[in-house]
């Protein structure tokens, strides 16, 4: 099964692309090679410029003690798991302590750092970040990697309140799912919402039908329309069933 999701709101694209963005870092911090690394630090750079939204910070707050009130109301109800429950409002008190004191605007500390802001000046030109542009950045990248993965450790660590609150608020989202099987006839699945608000959704279906679905949605109804790659890579509509499972996501 391949499964894609689609956020209906600004909030939680946002998330899905910081997600992204550190599950990215994750895995070039992992490795030893220069070009890694450097990686690692533009990918940084790219978190710096998602994260900047002033109001993200508060939202975050704001949206994990709406999940800490509502879950704490169900302390002693026998139809709930009371030892995953205190285990999920453990996680949120610590990330929203974390965050909390997490002092200025997210990334504050790497955009004081003059010597990162010329990297990121310089890392958005293609190519810019040659050694004849930047000597000193050669010099780092030169250094041997066990030195480099402690500078880098350094500046991620600062940016890990935020992503603990975020991956918080993206399974609880994602766990709230209720799940359909449906078919999208000749490739094309409407549905209407019915009033009910939602955050996000989720397609899965079988990858070996080389199907990939395009998703638009407003509060009133979504639409899925699945298309297939011919041999140049170009989308092409398909006009088969396609049965797929719709996961509809609301917090």
């Amino acid at each position: 099964m391949i499964q894609y999701e689609y956020p209906f709101n600004e909030r939680i694209r946002t998330l899905l692309r910081l997600e992204d963005l550190f599950d990215r870092l994750e895995i070039f911090l992992s490795q030893p090679q220069p070009t890694s690394h450097h990686v690692a630090l533009v990918t940084m750079f790219e978190i710096l410029d998602v994260a900047g939204r002033a109001d993200l910070k508060s939202d975050l707050l704001q949206e994990l003690e709406r999940q800490r009130q509502t879950l704490s109301a169900l302390r002693g109800n026998a139809a709930v798991e009371q030892s995953m429950l205190e285990g999920v409002l453990t996680d949120i008190e610590q990330a929203t302590r974390a965050l909390y004191d997490a002092p200025g605007k997210v990334g504050q500390h790497l955009r004081d750092n003059d010597w990162l802001t010329s990297i990121r000046s310089r890392s958005i030109i293609p190519g810019g970040t040659c050694e004849f542009d930047l000597p000193s950045y050669h010099a780092w990248l030169s250094r041997p990697a066990q030195q480099r993965l402690v500078d880098l450790t350094g500046w991620v660590a600062p940016l890990m309140p935020l992503r603990r609150c975020f991956e918080i608020v993206l399974r609880l989202l994602r766990e709230s799912g209720h799940s359909l099987q449906v078919v999208a006839a000749q490739g094309g699945y409407q549905q209407m919402l019915g009033g009910k608000s939602y955050q996000m959704l989720q397609v899965r279906l079988d990858e070996t039908l080389g199907a990939i679905p395009e998703t638009s949605a407003n509060k009133y109804m979504i639409w899925v329309r699945f298309t297939a790659q011919d041999g140049d890579m170009r989308p092409k509509p398909m006009d088969t069933d396609v049965p797929f499972e719709l996961v509809l996501c609301n917090l």
